[in-house]
């Protein structure tokens, strides 16, 4: 049995909630990841000149927020609040006997509130005086401030935006705070929204795909871009699926585009397995940041070959089912890997087309379902990477706590 002496930086994952193209429910989820028809959508409200397919959450949004919110109140907050809303009754019973100021909140985005204010934006462009503009709610901090409202918590509560790697991010400082002793139990996660300018901040880099992305696809020409909100509350005390450790590290090799050997990507993997006192060999399954872009998909795949060298671990990438969530993409992922935790009877298919053949050496899942043999080694230990603008990279390692 996995005790938590055995790493005293492991953190266990209390309560958690997801909302994405994947749905709003582990059974959804599981369906969406395992069969191979796309969850993802094709609309025409985001470029001006043509249709995108983007990862849209197509579920109900609250409508109204508390007047404690107001001052944060966005789409974006709305999106949080909704899926906090789905533990909301065992959080506070679980946190009733805590004091408030040991209540803390780091959440991660890139997009905070920005989507509300892009028609105000475009109306004041188009000369209309009259047009005013709340800052408040696209600020960074809008995030965590407005959830820290809501819930009525006084500790800490900040908001990571690293791009990609912001949610991901979260769980490392989540764990901080709780080792610390600065908190009792810390909220973590991750809320992204759709809007028009990472669209088109991603369509001017010519960084969208024309379809579907391919991850590590032969023919793999870009992005699709997702929305999702995932929470998790972290305590020290053991849970079924523990946060073992993260590592983190820093390319500084180019605003836009990554190590091309990966080395970044590698040293965070690296580090990820050093604080989670594990092997390469223990990994059962890894999530890539498989973005589905040529340069990112060919570092990170020599990246893996640098760390886990011969031990030909099951992989695949998610972004084909649930688009680049930005930054939420870390927490919806590490949510994806609970469940497989969790589950223990399948993995999420890879894109199923033609691979690149310089990247097909990894054992890609092309089959969801666990087979019988592998049923006999319940899975243990599972990887997430995320990997961001300026060369932010983050490995998240959660295991299974077995009885």
């Amino acid at each position: 049995m996995m005790q938590q002496k055995q790493n005293s930086s492991a953190v266990g994952i209390q309560l958690s909630s997801s909302l994405s193209a994947l749905g709003n429910c582990p059974e959804q989820l599981r369906q969406r990841l395992t069969l191979p028809e796309t969850s993802l959508s094709i609309q025409s409200e985001w470029l001006p000149e043509r249709s995108v397919w983007v990862g849209a959450y197509t579920g109900h949004l609250i409508e109204n927020l508390p007047n404690a919110c107001e001052a944060w109140s966005s789409r974006n907050l709305r999106f949080a609040v909704t899926a906090l809303q789905q533990i909301e009754v065992p959080l506070r019973d679980l946190t009733k006997k805590i004091p408030l100021s040991r209540l803390a909140i780091v959440m991660g985005t890139s997009t905070s509130g920005i989507a509300d204010n892009e028609p105000l934006l475009a109306q004041h462009f188009q000369g209309n005086a009259g047009s005013s503009i709340d800052h408040h709610k696209q600020e960074m901090n809008a995030l965590a401030k407005g959830l820290q409202a809501y819930l009525g918590w006084q500790g800490a509560a900040y908001t990571i935006s690293t791009a990609c790697s912001s949610s991901a991010k979260a769980f490392i400082a989540g764990q901080r705070l709780l080792n610390a002793d600065l908190a009792d139990a810390v909220l973590v996660g991750g809320v992204d929204t759709l809007c028009r300018l990472t669209l088109n901040g991603f369509d001017s880099l010519e960084s969208l795909s024309k379809g579907i992305c391919q991850p590590c696809g032969l023919e793999r020409d870009g992005i699709n871009i997702g929305e999702a909100a995932s929470l998790f509350l972290l305590t020290k005390d053991s849970a079924p699926v523990m946060f073992l450790g993260g590592g983190e590290s820093m390319d500084a090799w180019h605003i836009s585009a990554p190590h091309p050997e990966g080395l970044g990507a590698a040293q965070a993997m690296q580090r990820a397995l050093a604080d989670a006192q594990l092997n390469a060999s223990q990994i059962d399954y890894l999530n890539l940041h498989g973005t589905a872009t040529p340069q990112n998909d060919a570092m990170e795949i020599k990246a893996v070959r640098q760390v886990f060298n011969e031990h030909g671990v099951s992989m695949s990438s998610t972004k084909h089912k649930t688009g680049h969530c930005l930054g939420a993409a870390g927490a919806v992922e590490a949510y994806i890997c609970q469940q497989v935790l969790l589950d223990q009877t399948w993995l999420p298919l890879h894109q199923q087309g033609q691979l690149d053949p310089e990247l097909a050496d990894q054992h890609f899942v092309y089959h969801s379902k666990i087979s019988q043999e592998m049923m006999q080694q319940p899975l243990r230990f599972v990887m997430s990477n995320s990997f961001a603008f300026g060369g932010s990279n983050v490995s998240l390692i959660f295991g299974r706590t077995l009885s």
